[in-house]
């Protein structure tokens, strides 16, 4: 078995959220994967893997806190988080009442102007809870804001809504009139 599944998390999100064909992986139009190209491609990236088995791959999700990969009958695929160019299909939902999006402070003044967009990925990412959102946030900032998503007026409004995984929601965009900017940090 792997020892550093974190290592390995990072390079299977890489494959499969940013750059597939340095692994020279095919994703579908759902961006699952084959299992078996995926484990050669890491082999080939790394002597330390080169006993890599689909085991490891199942330990790794089943251990992950934030369930960023799913595998299926020999398929996997990352369920957020891509920059990859074109768009992935993802299955429409209604999202819960309310979302939240942690960022950094010097990033609201935008924010309140645009709305959130997807930026570098292929959509905006909403947590389902405030901790998760600060979480998130802390990434950006070491004092995070975590604003609130009125997402199913938003939704009702007509803005698509898709189901990332049981603590992540996917939308195209979100304007500002469905956001509450007034959220203590």
């Amino acid at each position: 078995m792997v020892k550093d599944l974190s290592n390995l998390s990072r390079a299977v999100s890489h494959a499969l959220r940013h750059e597939p064909w340095l692994y020279e992986l095919e994703l579908d139009e759902e961006g699952w994967a084959d299992v078996g190209a995926l484990l050669t491609a890491l082999r080939r990236e790394s002597s330390g893997w080169s006993r890599l088995a689909e085991a490891d791959l199942a330990e790794m999700i089943r251990k992950s806190s934030k369930q960023r990969h799913e595998m299926i009958n020999g398929r996997i695929r990352a369920l957020y988080g891509h920059s990859l160019p074109g768009r992935l299909r993802k299955i429409a939902g209604v999202p819960p009442t309310h979302l939240f999006h942690g960022t950094a402070p010097a990033i609201v003044f935008k924010i309140r102007e645009s709305g959130l967009l997807p930026m570098g990925r292929q959509y905006v990412h909403l947590s389902i809870d405030r901790d998760t959102a600060a979480a998130v946030g802390q990434r950006k900032s070491p004092d995070p804001v975590v604003l609130l998503v009125r997402a199913k007026d938003a939704w009702q409004a007509g803005v698509p809504f898709y189901v990332g995984n049981e603590k992540v929601w996917l939308a195209d965009r979100v304007a500002p009139q469905f956001i509450d900017f007034e959220i203590a940090p």
